[in-house]
């Protein structure tokens, strides 16, 4: 079968072509011979492709100036298997996951490939038509009958005679404080259906919080406050997206932890999320997502946990036989013998700080960084991470005297670019304008810009305004933004959220290589575990409590770095046998027992 897809943000008739003709009308072989394959609809001042008149010989894809056009051929038994199309030249999804009682379903998938389509269907909100969209909407009836024979069937009856109740946790929690205002603790007791209220707020650790104002919430108390909310919701089907975005490993488990619990009360709960090692821990079994994203999707058939994520990173379906990612995605289960940074060059250095923040007391002990080095920031929610990031910017800026430059300059301050946790772009409208503003930029490298282009798949968003960007989309942008800006200390925090699982490791990547490039040096916030390994070359700890008191350690290298950190969060990672990829360990396993025993609480040296 053939699928004709037009991505109706990128098709600029108007700038196309000044003639009424359009490039991909007038080089299209089928309607040289009269046929109307391609047409221009003035209504809505777009192009149309009729699929069924289409050759697929591919000529209007090269044609197009703005690559709005992808014509894909796919295997003919798929044709019986499109479960949602969202109209003429449209995305489509094949397949239907298969939600279980009493059983956590793992989504995995690229942004964009269908996952928030999935969850409409499973939620009611988005009804299948099976790639018919020209007749009368398909009845109940015909849905249930398709899906004859499968524990679909009930799911569908059910959903159908409005016996489930849908609880729904957002991707986007940060759009919350439009919708809700009040006390953390009015929120969370209006939704307190079992009066649970309690004993939710200690495993969360949302007692501090209770008495805030919805408004004034951080990115992690927000998430934690969502999750409780729709824990405590009376509901028969769970919807979790993305819910470790914000969380710190340690709050990440008790969410984990949380979530599992539902499967002993009889619920159906699906998690779509793209921390490896979480999904790993919280999932019973894994649903793949795999195509091209905006175009098409297909579902995988379920699979076990490990076995599914293996496979999603080997990017081979075996019972498929069929391959969706060139090359597989390997991890190291090792650190680095050897650094990749210049010790002797030193960037800058910095003094013993002290701040107060309210009641809050940060202590930093001074350290230094070298050209190509990137230290990676671990610690737990509210222990002055980004606090710390804001001072280093701050310091570098007012040439503060705890701040001491090195190979800058004595006429040249040291100059800072920082990607902020929470993310506002400003002074620009159009991503096309950051992209031709890399472009121009003189102090990077052609082989650079292209890097930066290219691993973060700008072109693709190109003509899209910077209001009408998703979370992933506008992350890509913030961190293209702030490794394209001409500086010698770059921060980050927090690169990887709202960012799939093969955008992540394309960023921790595409950091490393840059900052090597470019001989400067970076730190960088980041909670997911597997991310920070690809990126950092030493590890600066924070320990303290929690939005009380906190200490930022001199930078350590990888092994004790991790060991550090994960041994205040009581967690140890064990390496799978055959991916190499970082998976949790159930507390007090035999494995957990022993790590803990050795002290090696990451790495692990085989005997």
């Amino acid at each position: 079968m053939r699928i004709a897809v037009l991505n109706k943000d990128r098709c600029k008739p108007d700038k196309c072509s000044p003639f009424e003709k359009k490039p991909c009308i007038i080089y299209c072989p089928r309607v040289r011979t009269g046929d109307k394959t391609i047409v221009l609809n003035t209504t809505i001042n777009k192009v149309e492709i009729i699929e069924s008149l289409c050759s697929g010989c591919g000529i209007c894809i090269k044609k197009c100036p703005f690559e709005a056009i992808n014509i894909i051929n796919l295997p003919d038994p798929l044709e019986n298997d499109i479960t949602f199309r969202y109209g003429p030249d449209q995305f489509c999804l094949f397949r239907m996951a298969i939600p279980k009682k009493n059983k956590v379903l793992g989504i995995i998938g690229q942004n964009g490939i269908g996952k928030s389509t999935l969850l409409k269907i499973l939620s009611g909100s988005l009804k299948i038509n099976f790639g018919n969209f020209e007749s009368k909407p398909f009845e109940w009836n015909d849905i249930i009958t398709y899906f004859r024979g499968s524990e679909l069937q009930q799911y569908f009856l059910d959903l159908s005679e409005e016996k489930l109740k849908i609880i729904h946790k957002p991707q986007d929690i940060t759009t919350i404080p439009k919708y809700v205002d009040g006390k953390v603790f009015n929120l969370l007791k209006k939704n307190d259906n079992l009066d649970k209220l309690d004993s939710i707020s200690e495993n969360l650790n949302l007692n501090k919080i209770l008495d805030r104002d919805i408004k004034v919430l951080s990115g992690g108390e927000l998430q934690r406050v969502a999750i409780a909310a729709a824990y405590l919701k009376d509901g028969d089907i769970y919807l979790f997206d993305e819910p470790s975005s914000y969380l710190d490993v340690s709050e990440r488990i008790n969410m984990a932890k949380l979530i599992r619990s539902l499967t002993s009360e009889n619920k159906t709960i699906i998690v779509v999320e793209h921390d490896l090692a979480i999904l790993d821990y919280l999932s019973d079994y894994v649903s793949l997502l795999y195509g091209i994203p905006g175009v098409y999707g297909i579902i995988s058939h379920p699979q076990g946990v490990r076995v599914g994520i293996n496979i999603y990173l080997n990017g081979y379906i075996k019972d498929e036989n069929l391959r969706f990612r060139e090359k597989p995605i390997i991890f190291h289960e090792r650190p680095p013998q050897e650094s990749l940074y210049d010790s002797g060059n030193i960037i800058f250095s910095y003094n013993n700080m002290e701040t107060h923040l309210g009641e809050f007391q940060l202590k930093i002990s001074g350290s230094e960084i070298h050209a190509g080095e990137i230290i990676g920031i671990l610690g737990p929610n509210g222990i002055g991470k980004s606090t710390f990031i804001n001072l280093i910017a701050e310091n570098i800026n007012s040439n503060n005297q705890n701040i001491q430059n090195f190979e800058i300059d004595a006429e040249d301050k040291m100059k800072v670019s920082i990607k902020p946790q929470y993310i506002k772009i400003e002074n620009y409208n159009k991503v096309s304008e950051i992209i031709n503003n890399i472009k121009l930029a003189p102090h990077i490298s052609q082989s650079y810009k292209k890097r930066l282009i290219g691993h973060l798949k700008l072109d693709n968003i190109k003509e899209r305004l910077i209001d009408e960007l998703s979370g992933g989309e506008l992350q890509r942008i913030a961190i293209a933004n702030c490794l394209s800006t001409k500086a010698d200390i770059y921060l980050l925090d927090e690169p990887s959220a709202f960012l799939d699982v093969e955008m992540r490791l394309q960023v921790a990547q595409l950091i490393r290589k840059s900052i090597e490039e470019i001989k400067k040096s970076a730190f960088v916030v980041e909670h997911d575990i597997i991310t920070q390994d690809f990126i950092a070359d030493s590890i600066l700890v924070f320990q303290g409590l929690p939005g009380i008191n906190g200490k930022a350690n001199p930078p350590q290298n990888l092994r004790e770095g991790f060991n550090l950190f994960l041994k205040m969060m009581n967690i140890t990672f064990r390496r799978d046998n055959i991916s190499k990829r970082p998976r949790v360990n159930k507390t007090g396993s035999n494995k957990d027992t022993y790590q803990k025993s050795i002290n090696e609480y990451y790495y692990v040296a085989k005997s």
